[in-house]
């Protein structure tokens, strides 16, 4: 009977497990062509040749006036990148890389004799940071976890991002 009852007590929690929702979305829509954000504003559109698939409110770094310059600065890069790189295991529950610094970034800060930094994503909040206010990040964009999921599953690598003031 004692073995019955722990064969039943696994198998619900097997079952259970099972039904747990993913954070990794599909998607089967229209390709991302584009990632805009408009960092006064404080928004981020996904689009497909021009046309706004989706829109999302975000929060960027904790100094958001003006582009990131210098390792450190609190502020959100501003100019074209592209989307580099992939974590789904991120700290901020899933992200995508910025290919902060390019060319322009580096030799900028090489002149001041400064690093410009580096490690940019969009990423969520990973629940911790829910409520951190406007603008919390290093330098990131955030939005909310479940957003991420769905921006992860629709944003390719080499996914331009333009960042603007």
């Amino acid at each position: 009977m004692r073995f019955l009852r722990v064969f039943m007590m696994l198998a619900l929690a097997a079952t259970l497990a099972g039904c747990a929702p993913s954070k990794f979305r599909t998607y089967d829509g229209p390709e991302v062509t584009q990632v805009l954000v408009y960092k006064s504003a404080r928004v981020m559109f996904l689009t497909h040749n021009g046309q706004v698939l989706k829109k999302y409110k975000i929060a960027l770094g904790g100094n958001p006036l003006g582009p990131k310059q210098f390792e450190g600065d609190g502020k959100t890069p501003e100019g074209i990148y592209f989307i580099d790189r992939r974590n789904p295991n991120s700290a901020y529950h899933l992200s995508l890389g910025i290919s902060y610094p390019n060319e322009n970034d580096r030799v900028f800060a090489s002149t001041k004799g400064l690093n410009p930094g580096g490690d940019i994503f969009i990423h969520g909040r990973a629940g911790a940071n829910r409520g951190r206010g406007r603008d919390w990040t290093a330098g990131c964009i955030a939005v909310k976890d479940r957003e991420i999921e769905e921006i992860y599953s629709m944003v390719r690598e080499g996914t331009p991002i333009i960042i603007l003031p």
